[in-house]
């Protein structure tokens, strides 16, 4: 039996892969999704869930790269750099610490600020027209120092966050504990982000997936992609389940972009950038907000239905390890900060890959010497974040129609 022919065939089925398809079965297109696994099996599985276009400002900026130096022989720092001979990533590592610099720092703010505040406004109208049940509350963030030298830093950093459209409210340490008592004593001051929201990211990616499919989607899990081949009407797949074909093809593989492009003679420099997270039942006493405990780059998360620390960041490839000492320093960051810093029980540990780019923005567009295939990868901490506007303007850019914003900074060519 001849295999069917698809419309748009989508590798991937995670936050981006779901979003793009969902925006292009609105666009009047037909989609395919083949996921290797589960749907949202991957990085939108366990991270922390937080929308926020505060965090415009790049991982690449002045002073990162003096301060991973000084983290690189401690195993349970915020970013942490495992020792090995891997001459693509110590590639990638150089030219990301060539755009450590003010200059590179602004344009990366910028173009991801764009994508952010796209996303923002188009996530709240998703949920509202799809009726997205996934515990979305637009409730702010809050970055929480107990080192005043840090808070003073970002108190700082957040004026020049005003020329990018993100809004702040600073906070003094006694004002922010009589405001939020689960924190202890010893809180040097506070920065709210307003404009910041959370979900579950877990029941995101799963209401995605259902709108997909009501809208006439199709999903194929357990579908593994092995091979693309360029064809005269489109594009053919040889899969895990066997050929499939189609008018044109989304690469939304995350961190295992690089591989499969590769095969295309596709250049996409994305580092897998493994992150972990805890999720626990909830606490007696939670934060009112999602909050960042600065000092020690913890992300806490409360949802109706569960509470999780998360964060860190570990170049150690595609290590599926859960590294305990990892683990544990969540934990220990949160017993600083928190009254009550972990839940009665732990419902997971989890690690995931975050798919990094050197200059902290995504790869969106038509791929490099390709007429029907493009690219949906390298959206780093922030794939949930990013999703919608991801969605939307890739349904743009294969439809021909004006996208909401420019384009340009994303192009897979500026790699090629």
């Amino acid at each position: 039996m001849n295999p069917p022919h698809d419309d748009v065939l989508i590798i991937g089925g995670g936050a981006i892969g779901l979003a793009t398809a969902l925006a292009l079965l609105d666009a009047g297109r037909g989609v395919r999704i083949l996921e290797a696994g589960a749907v949202g099996g991957g990085a939108s599985h366990g991270n922390c869930g937080t929308i926020t276009p505060s965090h415009a400002p790049p991982l690449a900026a002045p002073g990162v790269v003096a301060q991973a130096l000084r983290w690189m022989f401690t195993p349970d720092a915020p970013l942490y750099l495992k020792p090995r001979v891997d001459p693509a990533l110590w590639h990638w590592l150089l030219r990301f610490a060539a755009r450590c610099n003010p200059r590179d720092w602004r344009q990366s703010t910028q173009a991801r600020a764009a994508l952010l505040n796209d996303a923002r406004a188009r996530l709240a109208d998703w949920v509202s027209r799809y009726g997205l049940q996934c515990e979305f509350e637009e409730e702010g963030l809050d970055y929480v120092f107990r080192d005043p030298r840090k808070f003073q830093q970002y108190v700082d950093e957040s004026v020049v966050l005003k020329t990018f459209g993100i809004a702040t409210q600073v906070f003094g340490g006694t004002d922010y504990e009589r405001e939020e008592p689960a924190m202890l004593p010893g809180v040097a001051g506070a920065i709210r982000f307003p404009g910041d929201a959370r979900l579950r990211p877990d029941r995101y990616v799963a209401e995605l997936a259902r709108v997909v499919r009501e809208r006439g989607g199709v999903i194929e899990e357990q579908c593994r992609v092995d091979r693309l081949e360029p064809t005269s009407d489109g594009v053919r797949l040889a899969t895990s389940q066997g050929e499939r074909k189609g008018g044109e093809a989304v690469i939304a593989l995350g961190a295992w972009t690089p591989a499969f492009a590769r095969r295309l003679g596709i250049r996409a420099p994305i580092q897998p950038g493994k992150g972990y997270s805890i999720t626990y039942s909830r606490p007696a006493r939670v934060p009112r907000h999602p909050m960042v405990l600065k000092d020690r780059s913890v992300c806490v998360t409360v949802w109706g239905s569960g509470f999780r620390l998360g964060s860190t960041m570990e170049f150690s490839g595609h290590d599926d390890t859960l590294n305990a000492t990892r683990l544990a320093a969540l934990e220990r960051g949160a017993r600083e900060f928190l009254r009550e810093p972990v839940g009665a029980e732990v419902h997971e540990r989890w690690c995931g890959w975050r798919p990094m780019t050197w200059d902290d923005l995504p790869l969106l567009g038509r791929a490099p010497g390709q007429r029907k295939v493009w690219i949906a990868a390298g959206h780093g901490m922030l794939g949930i974040s990013m999703s919608t506007a991801t969605g939307q303007l890739m349904a743009d850019l294969m439809t021909g129609r004006p996208p909401a914003f420019d384009p340009s900074p994303y192009r897979p060519e500026r790699f090629a």
